[in-house]
C-alpha cells in the first residue's frame, strides 16, 4: 500500500479531536515547506486521473456542469460572483477556491456556506480510505492540493449540486482542476506577472499555462488583456475552433443604484466576466432561450452581484476591542478606534489595485463593512465618519512570501492615492509601518480551533530585510533595525509619540530611527499593540491596512475571531 506516515484504517469517530486528525492527515501531504520549482508538472498532472479512477470520479464528474476559471488575478472574485449570481437564479451551488484563511472548509461553499464540519470530515475520510486501500506500492497519496481538488468533486458530487465553480490553483495547464474534460464554459481573468519561477518569465508564457484549460467545444469568455497574453489566448482558441469572446467591464449604471458586494473599482471587470460566464451557462443549459447580450441586467443578477463575499479581498473589519466602552454623553467611544483594512494582494498589479482600494475607503470617511461574517466578528455594517473629531492614523502591517520581490511591492505602498491627492485638502500616509512574521506554517494545515504559536523564536531576519527595503524606499537610506543587534529587546515595543506626528522616539532599544518602520516579533504581539494603542489614545481612529500575503491576512483573522 502506498502510503506517508499517516494512516488510519477506519475513519475516526466524530468528537473533539477528530477534526485536528483530519487536519494531521492534510498536513501529512504537504511534501515540501516552500512551494515547489514546478519541476515533472506533466507526471504529476497524470497521476489525477489514476486518482479519480481510484474514486469512481471519472464520468460522474461531467454532471457537474462545471464553470472553470484560471488566471492571474480576480479569479477567486470572478468564481465567487458567478456562485452568488447563480444561486440567487435558484440553483443548487457549489464553490472551490484557494486558498483558505482560516479554515480549510472556506475552500469549499454549498449554497453559499463553508462545508458544514460534520460533512467535510464524512466525505474527507471517505476519500482518504478509498485511496488508501486502492494505491499500489509504487504510488503515493496526493499531495496536498491534489487531495484538496478530489475532494471538491467527492462533495460536489455526494451533494448532487447543480452547478460547481471551480477556480484554478495554479496556472492552468497542469493544474489539478484540468482533469475536467467537459466544462460548460470556461474564463480566463486578468493576466500578469505571477508565479514565473514555474509558469515562465513572460507574459506570453503564463497566457499559454492559463491557455491550458482551454477545451474543445467549449467556448471561452475574457477580459481585456495586454496583446502579448491576448494574442496567445486568440490562438489557443483558434487552434481548438473554439469562440473567444472578450468581455468589457460591468458599469456602475448596470447596477442600478446598488453595489457590488466586493468592494474596490477593479471589481467591475471581475463582475463583468461573471456575468457573461453566468449568461453562456443559463443558455447552455437550457434556461435562457436566447444569451442575452444587452446590458441590462435580471434582478436575481443584481442580487447577486451585491451579496458575494469573499474573505481577504478588500474586507473590513472594526476590531471588537470598544465593545465594552461605554460613550459619555454627546461623545464617541472612550476607548478608541481600531479599524482593518485587510487585502491579501502580493503581486505589483494587485498591490496598486489594493492602494486605490484602501485610499478611496479612507479618504471618503465611510467603512463598508463587507467582510459578512459570523461569530466573533460578527456583521458589520456601514459607519460613517464624516465629521467626526478623531484623528486618523493610517498604519501598515505587512509581510510577504521570500518568494516575493519586495522591491516591487512596497513601493506601491510609501505614497499612498497621489492620484486623488491633487482634489483633496487631505495628506494620507502611513504614520509607521510593521513589518510581522506569519504565523502559518508551509508544513501544516490548521483550524480556526487549531492551537496558536505564541513563541517568540521566530526568524524575523526577512522581516528586517522588508524594514530596510521600506526605510530606503523612504529615506534614500537603510534604518537601524530594531531587535537585530540586541536579542533581549526582542520583546519591547513601540512607544505611542508617533501618533502626534515624532516619528524619531519610536525605537524601543533607545537608538535613533532613520523612519517609522519597526519588525514586531510576531503577530499576536502586534495585535496586542494596536489594542494598547487605540485604548490609550481614545481621540485616535487607527486604520490599518494589512496586506502582501494572504497567510498574513488568514492569521490576523484567526486572531480575531478569537
Amino acid at each position: 500500500m502506498g502510503g506517508n506516515g499517516f494512516n488510519h484504517g477506519h475513519s475516526p469517530e466524530l468528537g473533539a479531536d477528530s477534526y485536528e486528525k483530519c487536519m494531521e492527515a492534510l498536513s501529512s501531504l504537504i511534501t515540501s515547506h516552500k512551494r515547489g520549482d514546478g519541476s515533472n508538472r506533466e507526471a504529476k498532472f497524470a497521476l489525477m486521473f489514476k486518482y479519480m479512477k481510484f474514486l469512481g470520479f471519472e464520468e460522474r464528474i461531467n454532471g457537474l456542469n462545471i464553470i472553470h476559471v484560471a488566471g492571474t488575478k480576480g479569479k477567486g472574485s470572478t468564481c465567487t460572483f458567478c456562485e452568488s449570481v447563480l444561486r440567487e437564479c435558484g440553483f443548487r451551488t457549489g464553490l472551490f477556491t484557494s486558498p483558505h484563511l482560516v479554515d480549510v472548509r472556506e475552500r469549499y461553499r454549498i449554497e453559499g456556506l463553508d462545508i458544514s464540519e460534520e460533512k467535510f470530515l464524512r466525505y474527507f475520510w471517505d476519500c482518504w480510505n478509498q485511496l488508501k486501500e486502492k494505491l499500489c506500492d509504487n504510488m503515493q497519496m496526493p499531495p496536498l492540493f491534489q487531495f484538496l481538488t478530489l475532494l471538491a468533486f467527492k462533495i460536489f458530487i455526494s451533494e448532487e449540486v447543480d452547478v460547481a465553480i471551480i477556480e484554478v490553483g495554479l496556472g492552468g495547464k497542469w493544474d489539478s482542476t484540468n482533469v475536467v474534460k467537459e466544462p460548460v464554459v470556461c474564463g480566463i481573468t486578468s493576466l500578469g506577472m505571477d508565479h514565473m519561477e514555474i509558469l515562465g518569465n513572460t507574459l506570453g508564457k503564463i497566457a499559454s499555462e492559463k491557455a491550458g484549460i482551454f477545451k474543445p467545444r467549449v467556448p471561452a469568455f475574457t477580459v481585456p488583456q495586454l496583446s502579448e497574453a491576448m494574442n496567445v489566448l486568440k490562438k489557443r482558441a483558434e487552434e481548438l475552433m473554439i469562440p473567444l469572446t472578450i468581455v468589457s467591464p460591468l458599469y456602475l449604471e448596470q447596477l442600478e443604484g446598488g453595489r457590488l458586494g466586493l468592494a474596490g473599482d477593479h471589481q467591475l471587470i471581475n463582475a463583468g466576466l461573471a456575468v457573461s460566464l453566468c449568461r453562456h451557462w443559463l443558455h447552455i443549459k437550457g434556461h435562457l432561450k436566447v444569451e442575452k447580450l444587452d446590458t441590462v441586467l435580471p434582478q436575481a443578477f443584481l442580487r447577486g452581484l451585491s451579496t458575494a463575499s469573499l474573505a481577504g479581498r478588500a474586507q473590513i473589519v472594526q476590531d471588537k476591542l470598544g465593545n465594552s466602552c461605554e460613550p459619555s454623553e454627546g461623545e464617541e467611544k472612550s476607548c478608541g478606534d481600531l479599524i482593518f483594512y485587510l487585502d491579501g494582494a502580493h503581486t505589483s498589479e494587485s498591490m496598486e489595485v489594493c492602494v486605490d482600494w484602501f485610499s478611496n475607503a479612507v479618504m471618503d470617511g465611510s467603512h463598508d463593512y463587507n467582510a459578512r461574517q459570523s461569530g466573533a466578528l460578527g456583521k458589520n455594517h456601514g459607519t460613517h465618519y464624516k465629521g467626526s473629531k478623531k484623528n486618523s492614523i493610517q498604519i501598515l502591517l505587512f509581510n510577504c512570501m521570500e518568494a516575493r520581490d519586495p522591491e516591487l511591492l512596497l513601493p506601491k505602498l510609501t505614497s499612498i492615492c497621489p492620484s486623488i491627492l491633487i482634489f483633496s485638502k487631505f495628506s494620507l500616509s502611513f504614520s509607521m509601518a510593521l513589518f510581522v512574521p506569519s504565523m502559518s506554517r508551509y508544513h501544516l494545515v490548521t483550524s480556526v480551533s487549531s492551537a496558536v504559536r505564541t513563541d517568540l523564536s521566530v526568524d524575523t531576519s526577512w522581516q528586517s530585510s522588508l524594514q530596510r527595503t521600506w526605510e530606503r524606499l523612504i529615506h534614500g537610506k537603510d534604518g537601524i533595525l530594531v531587535n537585530e543587534s540586541n536579542p533581549e529587546h526582542s520583546t519591547k515595543l513601540p512607544a505611542y509619540q508617533f501618533l502626534h506626528g515624532d516619528s524619531s522616539k519610536i525605537n524601543p532599544t533607545g537608538k535613533q530611527l532613520h523612519g517609522n518602520a519597526v519588525v514586531m516579533p510576531s503577530l499576536p504581539i502586534a495585535l496586542d499593540w494596536l489594542r494598547d494603542c487605540a485604548k490609550e489614545n481614545p481621540n485616535v481612529r487607527l486604520q490599518v491596512l494589512v496586506t502582501g500575503s494572504l497567510h498574513l491576512v488568514g492569521d490576523l483573522l484567526k486572531l480575531l475571531r478569537r
